[in-house]
């Protein structure tokens, strides 16, 4: 049945229905583009982005932003809020005031120069503040250092090396020149030998040049090089001047030579040397001359027995008897003493060795047993002068006469037990030397000097009883 009863109001006619959707269509069409304008951006990518951006404005703000660096002690110190700490340090919070305070570890007392700090914060080394713009303009010049060597002040110090510093070239330059000129110890012993024996030099200069010659001579090697040029002879032919200058030093010098070298004792007694330091010891003198003279026989009788036999040969033991006995020559005595003494144990020490070697006949040995000086010491009075010479009042004197006198001890000892005189001295000095030791032994000295003069003493007495 066709609705022709329903009431006009609820009834739509077909026109306005299909005007209400012309709409709503135009209506969804228009929010459709809008939304096609607006929301064909990725959400996602703008998550990021947004973030990015973000991070870059903090680390442009963090790049101007001035930091201060706190630099804690070994006390508690308040932290203020934005102050980067160093790592390591002690922090904690002060439950009274509610601040944080920060102190140095003690294992960090002294260190101050740390390592780390927290993300956007830099280290202040003078206490002042870096941006990242000076931290890459200091970076730039450091690497600008290693080409210092073409800059102002590397220019500048080379010329001042140059100056205090000569070229190397230069001074092997002039090494070559001072090696043309500079002499061997011959050529000076040369020159000081023409210096001597030159007639136009003046006695000082000849002093000199004999005085300079015996520092060189003193060497084994020079003395004999001086026989290869006859400097030698002349020295020796210098014992004939007449001024006692000239004597003195030229025997000064003979003695330096001739101390142990065979070679050169062997062309002095050749030479003529021994007969001429006898006539000097043997005449008047002055006594400087004569302590050289004697100094230079010393040396050349020394271990040289074909010159003791010549010794005995031209009166030596003579000669050196008068010297002892001269009032003006006391004080050679003790000289001469020790040179006897110094022959006579040699030549027991020759025969000594030949005995343990089971050498009958050495050439040595055979020498030192034509050296008669034992029985020419006892013909010319020794064993009397040399207990007479006990009486001086110098230790060391009486020491070498104590060594002497036992050394003579087999050859003298019937004169030795028949002289009243050498009995009284031996009882004095025994008497002084145990008071002496006593004091030794008061003062700790279980080995004193005066506890060997004083067993010498005994000895000698013992043997003389």
């Amino acid at each position: 049945m066709a609705p022709q009863h329903l009431p006009s109001t609820r009834m739509a006619s077909p026109g306005m229905l299909l005007g209400l959707l012309l709409t709503s269509c135009l209506t969804l069409c228009l929010s459709c583009q809008n939304s096609n304008n607006f929301a064909l951006t990725n959400p996602e990518k703008s998550i990021h982005q947004e973030s990015d951006t973000k991070e870059t404005r903090e680390e442009e703000e963090l790049d101007t932003e001035i930091l201060e660096v706190f630099h804690p002690t070994q006390e508690w110190q308040t932290l203020q809020p934005g102050q980067a700490v160093p790592a390591g340090s002690h922090v904690r919070m002060n439950l009274q005031t509610g601040v944080n305070e920060v102190k140095l570890q003690q294992e960090d007392k002294f260190q101050n120069n740390l390592k780390g700090f927290k993300r956007g914060r830099r280290l202040d080394i003078n206490a002042n503040t870096y941006t990242s713009q000076d931290l890459k303009s200091a970076l730039a010049k450091f690497k600008e250092g290693t080409e210092m060597e073409n800059s102002k002040d590397e220019l500048a110090r080379q010329a001042t090396v140059k100056q205090l510093f000569r070229p190397i070239e230069e001074l092997k330059k002039e090494f070559d020149e001072l090696n043309v000129v500079l002499e061997t110890d011959m050529q000076i012993m040369v020159r000081l030998i023409n210096k001597f024996n030159s007639s136009s030099s003046s006695l000082e200069e000849k002093v000199a040049a004999l005085f300079d010659l015996e520092y060189y001579v003193h060497q084994m090697d020079n003395a004999q090089d001086l026989l290869s040029f006859g400097g030698l002879q002349v020295v020796i032919n210098g014992l004939n001047s007449t001024e006692p200058l000239v004597k003195e030093y030229a025997a000064f010098v003979l003695g330096a030579a001739f101390s142990s070298n065979p070679k050169v004792q062997v062309e002095a007694i050749e030479g003529g040397a021994l007969q001429k330091l006898l006539v000097i010891l043997a005449t008047n003198q002055p006594l400087p001359a004569k302590k050289k003279v004697l100094f230079a026989l010393c040396s050349l009788l020394r271990h040289f027995p074909y010159a003791q036999q010549q010794f005995l040969k031209l009166g030596g033991l003579q000669v050196l008897r008068s010297l002892v006995q001269e009032k003006s020559a006391k004080v050679l005595a003790v000289r001469v003493v020790t040179l006897l003494y110094d022959l006579v144990t040699e030549k027991m020490f020759a025969e000594e060795e030949a005995e343990l070697t089971q050498d009958s006949s050495p050439e040595k040995l055979q020498q030192y047993r034509q050296v008669q000086l034992l029985p020419g010491l006892q013909e010319q009075g020794w064993c009397e002068i040399t207990a007479q010479l006990l009486a001086l009042p110098e230790h060391d004197a009486r020491e070498k006469v104590l060594q002497t006198l036992g050394a003579l001890l087999t050859t003298c000892r019937d004169r030795y037990r028949q002289d009243l005189q050498l009995s009284r001295t031996l009882g004095r000095l025994q008497a002084e030397y145990q008071a002496l030791a006593s004091l030794e032994l008061q003062e700790g000295e279980d080995d004193g000097y005066f506890r060997e003069l004083l067993a010498s003493i005994n000895s000698l007495m013992k043997e003389l009883r």
